[in-house]
């Protein structure tokens, strides 16, 4: 199943830039892998069991990451990255479905999946609280969620930077470098219920708020 990615404004600008530098992203990525990044992607991923959906899975870097026991499927919105993806899952020989799609307009039922992932995604999703929610919607109510992100620092002094930084950095390589990705899990209809802090990274596992009860 392929999927039209719907179009808006501000999504098409991040999709664009992304397309744009998918023949370099791995290279641009590869200093954060080689101070740890891979290690906690690698053990976060670890987690994941049964029907499991990444969204954001770009160049395809963490598909041989994941236990062998998963039924996979993985989303980008970017072509030129999706495209990487499926070269790596062809050439390691990895059972996997990969889709052209949208986080903030997921093509899944309710509750479809077992387990949600995404690393280093919601920096760059237009509307990150609109893209959580999705996965809110989609993970099996008793499901989890599993992030690795990036967030703004708590320092004054950094988050200030952070914030004069980010506009920069978005419109050379995708990412926002100040989200409060944590308040926009909780945001979304999530509940974290556990959270690994080092520096501005998060390891993020939540799963979907129970309903509340209407008084009787």
């Amino acid at each position: 199943m392929i999927n039209t990615v719907p179009s808006t404004s501000a999504q098409d600008v991040v999709t664009g830039r992304y397309d744009r530098i998918a023949r370099f992203y791995d290279l641009i990525d590869k200093p954060m892998d080689l101070m740890g990044v891979r290690r906690r992607r690698k053990r976060l991923l670890q987690q994941a069991r049964g029907a499991t959906l990444e969204v954001g899975v770009g160049t395809g870097r963490n598909l041989g990451l994941y236990p062998a026991s998963v039924d996979l499927t993985a989303i980008d919105v970017s072509t030129n990255m999706l495209a990487k993806a499926r070269h790596v899952a062809a050439t390691d020989h990895i059972k996997a479905t990969l889709e052209l799609a949208d986080v903030q307009n997921l093509p899944y039922g309710d509750g479809s999946f077992n387990t949600v992932t995404a690393t280093c995604v919601f920096c760059s999703v237009a509307d990150p609280v609109a893209g959580l929610a999705e996965v809110a919607r989609v993970v099996h109510p008793e499901g989890q969620v599993l992030l690795l992100e990036h967030v703004r620092p708590r320092n004054p002094i950094f988050g200030w930077l952070a914030d004069r930084l980010a506009p920069v950095t978005s419109r050379l390589f995708g990412p926002d470098i100040n989200r409060r990705t944590e308040n926009n899990v909780t945001a979304a209809g999530l509940e974290i219920t556990d959270v690994r802090r080092w520096g501005v990274w998060r390891e993020i596992v939540a799963r979907p708020l129970e309903p509340k009860q209407e008084p009787t």
